[in-house]
């Protein structure tokens, strides 16, 4: 995708941004949070001229604060007596996704990035959004060989605390030297997933451009990842998970 593509893109989503934020704030509050004048956003809202790239990227910084992904997560997430969430209605949510894939072109824009990888399965849907966003392909990690393909790379690792082995597997091919991965997924809790999907990307010689997930779960997965220097881990929002019950 061409770097023109992606700014008219960016100026787009941002003022579909302002729109959405216009629906819960006056134009006066508004102006307050950007420093922008109520006569500038008006224009920008009823699409009589789009921003510039540079004050695009200021306003979807500040607006996705008070409107948008962020908070619709936070809505969503739920924790039962035992730590975990069910994230169906989260992964299944066309909104969420939508949003989602924005923020993604928001923050990797401009960076170099060929494909998307992502482990099967419920990062599937965000992967396949990001990936039609940024007009890349996409690659998917998955459990098992599948009968035709020639070749594969995979990545076998232990599951933390659980002694169970782990292993995914890609196309051999469809990941080459010349490519700079995003790593995509839902939610990021040890980190062990994500790790396995970096150490593919490495056997098969491409770049690690950074890593995009919805929600990450405390953080012990900082300590499990070995991402190259230079790349970034783009995280949505951070939740505490409750302690759980003896």
């Amino acid at each position: 995708m061409s770097t023109h593509a992606e700014d008219l893109k960016l100026r787009l989503m941002t003022v579909e941004l302002l729109r959405t934020a216009k629906r819960q704030h006056t134009y006066r509050e508004l102006s307050s949070k950007t420093g922008l004048p109520v006569t500038v956003l008006s224009r920008y809202a009823k699409g009589h001229v789009l921003p510039n790239v540079a004050r695009a990227r200021k306003l979807w910084k500040t607006l996705k604060k008070m409107v948008g992904l962020e908070i619709e997560l936070h809505r969503k997430i739920d924790f039962n007596s035992d730590g975990y969430f069910d994230n169906t209605h989260i992964i299944s949510d066309y909104n969420i996704l939508r949003q989602a894939a924005h923020h993604a072109l928001a923050t990797f824009a401009g960076k170099r990035v060929t494909k998307v990888l992502t482990a099967a399965v419920d990062g599937i849907p965000l992967a396949t959004m990001v990936a039609n966003q940024l007009g890349i392909d996409l690659v998917i990690a998955k459990w098992n060989k599948e009968v035709g393909v020639p070749a594969f790379l995979e990545e076998t690792y232990v599951l933390r605390d659980s002694g169970v082995t782990m292993t995914l597997y890609i196309p051999k091919n469809s990941i080459r030297r010349k490519d700079s991965v995003l790593i995509v997924d839902d939610m990021i809790k040890t980190g062990e997933t994500q790790n396995a999907l970096i150490n593919l990307t490495r056997k098969a010689k491409a770049e690690i451009s950074g890593i995009f997930t919805l929600i990450a779960i405390g953080e012990d997965w900082k300590k499990t990842l070995n991402l190259p220097k230079g790349s970034s881990v783009e995280v949505v929002t951070k939740v505490t998970p409750p302690a759980r019950r003896s």
